[in-house]
């Protein structure tokens, strides 16, 4: 399987689709765990498809001592509203 194919898949998938709604719609900087449990997975999960979506640079941390806060980037953002206007068209 290409990168491309890689890129492409996580945005059809339940979980990582959830996130970037989750961090769009609550516009104040998150902890993984609250999402992780916003999303219905565990913290390892959340932890995994979040570097993914960092890499993709979709999301961004800020690391405060020992916690890291995510925020969507302006990219996130965009993919996030797509995700939202597929769930209103397919409903």
């Amino acid at each position: 399987m290409s990168k491309m194919e890689d890129n492409f898949d996580i945005f059809f998938r339940r979980k990582p689709a959830l996130m970037l709604v989750s961090l769009k719609k609550n516009t104040r900087i998150r902890y993984g765990s609250v999402l992780a449990k916003e999303v219905d997975c565990t913290y390892s999960h959340a932890v995994k498809i979040l570097q993914t979506l960092e890499s993709l640079k979709l999301v961004e941390f800020d690391k405060k001592g020992r916690i890291k806060l995510i925020k969507l980037t302006p990219k996130g953002k965009q993919v996030a509203d797509a995700i939202e206007n597929i769930q209103v068209l397919v409903k």
